[in-house]
């Protein structure tokens, strides 16, 4: 019997949250979604420049609003906006009705891979500090997942078997 839970990934940016949930889709025959895409066609501005021009508050509330809408499909695989999962009322619906999977990073690896990317240029602009911190403070909430996948030197294809494996034995138990 085919689990009509959907499948949400976790994770700082830069974590692969969108590759990952592209190539699983593609292996699950399921559709994707990633929310924070999902938002920026919708309101046709990039992220970076709704923080700028409406504020954080703003985006927050539309980033709640819109998640929760999508959380609501079946079937789907979802990757959800770095911070999306701070919000009580996400945890609170992605824990209790989804399979999430945190993809875990060392901080330092997490790091680098976002200092490299221009297009964050939110976390561009930030210190290697600063980004450590936020690594913290988002990882407590993130270990609330249901599934920690440890990406540390693993490639996508290892990271995908991983997460197979464990949606595979999840079917069977439902």
């Amino acid at each position: 019997m085919e689990s009509s839970k959907n499948i949400v990934f976790l994770g700082m940016m830069g974590s692969g949250k969108s590759t990952l949930g592209l190539l699983l889709s593609k292996k699950l025959k399921k559709n994707f979604i990633d929310v924070d895409t999902y938002i920026e066609n919708e309101l046709g501005k990039k992220i970076s420049t709704l923080f700028k021009e409406k504020g954080e508050r703003f985006f927050r509330e539309y980033e709640e609003k819109t998640t929760l809408k999508i959380l609501q499909k079946k079937n789907i695989i979802i990757s959800v906006g770095g911070g999306a999962f701070l919000n009580k009322k996400i945890r609170s619906e992605v824990l209790k009705n989804h399979l999430s999977f945190w993809l875990k990073w060392n901080s330092e690896i997490l790091v680098n891979r976002i200092k490299s990317n221009p297009k964050r240029p939110i976390a561009f602009n930030a210190t290697k500090n600063e980004l450590f911190d936020m690594i913290k403070k988002r990882s407590n909430f993130y270990s609330k997942a249901m599934y920690k996948i440890n990406c540390n030197y693993h490639t996508k294809t290892e990271i995908i078997k991983k997460i197979l494996k464990i949606y595979e034995d999840n079917k069977i138990k439902n």
